[in-house]
């Protein structure tokens, strides 16, 4: 009998352990519930629509098919992110317009031969500094009102691609092309996503 009356205060002890535990897992929820919220959950698009066209970005520059990076970037960011359904105009309440206003190519670390293995009266440029510029706006679809609109630029240092021979250094002209396009393609991603945050601030 006394065994009995013993294991009383255990089984209580138990349950108390039990109901703290659970009561722990109950707060970590709860919390893990808010900081989301308090990172993307209370995010939305201007005006609490939910579906969103993008079109492809128009293209000011000289550099053809760079808006199609900027374009797919910003459409990564809202499906991964599920703040707006990406969808047609004709089905979307709003429509993000972007336009790639500039891209500027600026020589840098300029070297000069023939003391530098250049050929006589030759400059190789080793670096080039890309600096963008995106603009875009948010547009209604019932009465083409503008709900946001923002600007936004970068710039990236990048270095040429070099061929070496011990008579001859030069850099390919279609390599350098491609650099440049590679880094445009990791500028537009970062832009995009920067864009996003902005364009889905509180609101």
């Amino acid at each position: 009998m006394s065994r009995h009356i013993g294991s009383v205060p255990r089984l209580l002890e138990s349950a108390i352990r039990g109901g703290l535990l659970v009561a722990a897992l109950v707060m970590t929820l709860v919390m893990a519930g808010c900081a989301y919220k308090a990172g993307y959950g209370d995010r939305q698009l201007p005006g609490g629509y939910r579906t969103i066209a993008v079109p492809v970005f128009k293209n000011k520059t000289h550099d053809a098919g760079i808006e199609t990076y900027f374009t797919n970037a910003m459409v990564r960011e809202l499906e991964r992110m599920r703040i707006g359904r990406v969808t047609s105009k004709s089905d979307a309440q709003v429509t993000l317009l972007g336009t790639v206003g500039g891209v500027e190519y600026t020589p840098g670390n300029t070297v000069v031969g023939p003391e530098s293995g250049v050929p006589s009266n030759a400059k190789l440029n080793l670096q080039y500094r890309i600096n963008l510029t995106v603009a875009m706006k948010l547009v209604r679809n019932a009465d083409d009102r503008v709900l946001w609109e923002g600007s936004f630029s970068r710039e990236q240092t990048y270095s040429t691609p070099q061929i070496g021979t011990p008579e001859l250094t030069s850099a390919n002209a279609l390599y350098n092309h491609s650099a440049r396009y590679q880094n445009i393609e990791v500028m537009a991603a970062d832009l995009m996503a920067e864009a996003h945050d902005r364009l889905t601030e509180n609101f």
